[in-house]
């Protein structure tokens, strides 16, 4: 199979590609013509040069694929709402017309669980209404969510959503190293009690997804939550991170509303002349890490057949490994089925 993958060259786009690789795929990676591409061209990707905003550069990458995976997004940067629409709304907009004029075969969408919210007291279910946080990256990934939708009804995009929880594994320096950075200088920060349940997913359970989303033939014109169901709570998910950096846990627990407060008064602080970096405190952040957050994967177990195979605790283990620089080379996870062998991989 000759598969495209936009955003391959970032965190979960490497596991992607490497995935695709092993199992004999033909891989292309759509890349910013900025970006070092190395270690993705010595595994013999071919590289296109090109950028979702701009519909020109989609057409060569696009001829002659099977499949597209889109992975390509704008996150966890502090530029204006306009950004973000163009590059996750518009971008996969163009990404979505470039499938359909080429005859692409399945499409698949890696959207977020971020679009629906973190006010459902129940395990999210794929039919749960859309109520992203008023933060520009789950509103326009929201906005990308329903746009595929659209095009999946009206023009007949052969299109799967994939709907991820936060991915965690070896190579996430954008949340698992900030994480991993707070802990081992002793200032992590519980919010609320630490009993809530934090969504999270290992990679290769994202990856596992996303392939189901191209090789599965119920996936086609369907949305599917790829969760962990049975998630960490926040507690222990800093105590298990301190317990692999070999580091005594301290963590102080803050009133939920105080840090939403503190976090309203450091977005304050860059607005009017953004940066590419995030104010160190957010509300999103702070509700991410505050809710109570439980999604449902009964869909895509029942109809695809997925089911996480990695625990989180041993999700942990290697991300923490990543981190500590332990295991440059790739690592094998513990899987609930032994037959089963997934291969991960640094960024």
């Amino acid at each position: 199979m000759e598969v495209l993958v936009t955003g391959g060259n970032g965190f979960v786009g490497h596991h992607v590609v490497d995935a695709m690789l092993d199992r004999g795929d033909r891989v292309r990676v759509l890349a910013l013509p900025s970006e070092d591409t190395s270690r993705l061209e010595q595994r013999g990707v071919s590289i296109h040069r090109g950028d979702i905003c701009r519909p020109e550069t989609l057409v060569a990458p696009m001829a002659g694929v099977d499949a597209v995976v889109h992975l390509a997004a704008m996150m966890d940067v502090w530029r204006p709402m306009r950004d973000y629409v163009a590059v996750n709304v518009r971008g996969t907009e163009n990404v979505c017309k470039a499938a359909l004029a080429a005859g692409v075969r399945r499409f698949v969408h890696m959207s977020s669980s971020s679009i629906y919210g973190m006010q459902w007291d129940v395990p999210v279910e794929e039919h749960f209404a859309l109520l992203p946080f008023p933060d520009p990256y789950p509103i326009t990934k929201a906005e990308a969510d329903k746009l595929v939708q659209r095009m999946i009804v009206d023009d007949g995009l052969p299109a799967a959503i994939i709907r991820p929880d936060q991915v965690l594994g070896p190579g996430d320096r954008m949340h698992f190293g900030r994480m991993a950075d707070r802990v081992r200088a002793g200032k992590a920060v519980i919010v609320g009690r630490g009993e809530n349940a934090i969504p999270l997913v290992y990679v290769t359970d994202v990856v596992q997804g996303l392939l189901l989303g191209v090789d599965h033939e119920d996936a086609v014109g369907e949305a599917f939550n790829i969760a962990n169901d049975e998630p960490l709570t926040q507690r222990e998910l800093y105590t298990a991170i301190a317990e692999e950096l070999g580091v005594k846990p301290r963590l102080v627990s803050l009133p939920y509303r105080a840090f939403s407060a503190a976090a309203w008064l450091a977005e304050r602080v860059p607005a009017g002349r953004y940066t590419w970096e995030r104010p160190p405190l957010t509300r999103v952040g702070v509700a991410f890490a505050g809710s109570d957050m439980r999604f449902s994967v009964a869909k895509a177990r029942t109809r695809l057949g997925y089911a996480p195979r990695v625990p989180l605790r041993e999700g942990i283990r290697l991300a923490a490994a990543w981190y500590q620089g332990e295991n440059p080379a790739p690592v094998t996870p513990a899987v609930h089925d032994p037959a089963v062998v997934l291969r991960t991989s640094e960024r």
